[in-house]
């Protein structure tokens, strides 16, 4: 059992909405049918307003973030700018073209001039996207999604569409569970929101 790789097995979302990005996931990290944590948080904040939402390997993810947020802290102290999502997204997809071992999905979200949404596969495809999902809980709630999401989300709106989308992939995938975190990511900042487990199945 213990030989297994830490997996966050997972649900991770990021929609648009009418004021920004607004993405989403659950908090279960696997090994094998041992559950490590129920408490992870697989949104990790790379620079000021750029995310990873991370499924996959833990390690292999958490160090693909890592190297991203050193990168971008370089990159805007030599250019004095802040680096773009896009610039982001595209040296994540980079790392995981390039080392075929890594067992990473990511989703790369945040505002720079307007809001952006990137989903990174398992082979490293890159794909700009208005909403995505990703991990394993996300085979569940495709036809959700696409029934659901609409353009021009409120943020209310958008906060109860991701609280329902992964709480359906939640009640389905055995990889999925635990609370939900979401950020909420505008041209002012950043907004992070929390549902415990006891709130999720509600």
């Amino acid at each position: 059992m213990f030989n297994e790789r830490e997996m966050t097995g997972t649900t991770i979302i990021a929609i648009k909405y009418d004021d920004g990005v607004l993405i989403g996931a659950d908090s279960r990290t696997s090994m094998g049918t041992y559950i490590p944590s129920r408490v992870t948080d697989k949104l990790t904040q790379i620079t000021g307003k750029i995310f990873v939402c991370r499924s996959g390997s833990a390690a292999d993810t958490q160090t693909i973030s890592e190297y991203l947020k050193m990168y971008l802290k370089m990159y805007s102290q030599l250019e004095n700018a802040a680096p773009l999502v896009h610039r982001a997204a595209t040296l994540a997809s980079k790392i995981i073209y390039e080392n075929p071992s890594l067992l990473a999905g990511l989703i790369v979200a945040g505002y720079d001039e307007k809001p952006r949404i990137f989903n990174i596969s398992l082979g490293g495809t890159l794909m700009e996207c208005d909403w995505t999902i990703g991990g394993s809980g996300s085979a569940f709630i495709y036809s959700y999604c696409d029934m659901n999401w609409r353009s021009g989300m409120s943020l209310e709106e958008g906060i109860r569409f991701i609280k329902d989308a992964v709480t359906c992939a939640i009640s389905r995938d055995n990889a999925s569970g635990g609370c939900i975190r979401m950020s909420a990511i505008t041209r002012d900042g950043v907004q992070r929101y929390f549902y415990p487990g006891d709130k999720v199945l509600q």
